[in-house]
């Protein structure tokens, strides 16, 4: 685990804000908001990204059967507040064996969520089958929200994306197969509006796609 803010782009150092530039910048890809060290899964921690975010912080709720939480990331500072987040969640896919999901909202242009597809970022539209009904959808915060299946991602993985709130909403699961998650209609809260039963969440072991 890294112990010091990273590029969401590229993963790479970045430096902080000082007497050149009073942002944060990676030498690959300019100004950025920076992707904070990601910490065990945990209630707390989970608690102090919901509290700096400027955008949704998704889970599915209630979680699927068997299902655990185990990942939370956020790119921004303290000062511009949490501009990306990302969940992750582990457990039985649904054909079997180990599934995982990770949920990014974003505002354009982080590239938290291309960065974790694995395509070339920072956003999704291009590579976004949109000339198409779209491919799956969820209902997220209450209003149903259509995701379409994002071109390039390697075969490991199947990743949506689509719009929720005016900002991105990307949807990634290993392995491929676990994709059909979300063609069954998942219901997504945005934990910035749960109530006391997020104390209860089911934390398990940190899973290494929010590592990135």
């Amino acid at each position: 685990m890294r112990g010091e803010p990273s590029c969401p782009k590229c993963g790479g150092r970045v430096r902080a804000p000082g007497l050149f530039s009073d942002t944060w910048q990676c030498a690959l890809h300019g100004t950025v908001h920076p992707l904070q060290p990601v910490v065990p899964p945990s209630v707390e921690a989970l608690g102090v990204v919901v509290q700096r975010a400027q955008v949704p912080v998704w889970m599915p709720w209630p979680l699927p059967v068997g299902w655990l939480f185990t990942g939370v990331a956020c790119a921004g500072d303290d000062r511009s507040g949490g501009r990306a987040t990302a969940v992750a969640c582990t457990g039985p896919g649904p054909l079997g064996g180990p599934g995982e999901l990770l949920l990014i909202a974003e505002e354009l242009g982080v590239g938290l969520g291309a960065r974790y597809a694995g395509i070339d970022g920072p956003d999704p539209g291009p590579h976004m089958c949109v000339d198409k009904p779209p491919h799956a959808k969820v209902l997220a915060a209450g209003r149903p929200t259509a995701l379409w299946h994002v071109d390039g991602a390697p075969a490991d993985r199947a990743v949506f994306a689509g719009e929720a709130r005016g900002l991105w909403l990307w949807a990634i699961a290993w392995p491929e197969q676990s994709g059909l998650l979300l063609y069954d209609e998942l219901v997504l809260t945005d934990l910035r509006e749960a109530g006391a039963e997020v104390d209860l969440l089911p934390c398990g072991a940190i899973s290494p796609r929010i590592l990135g």
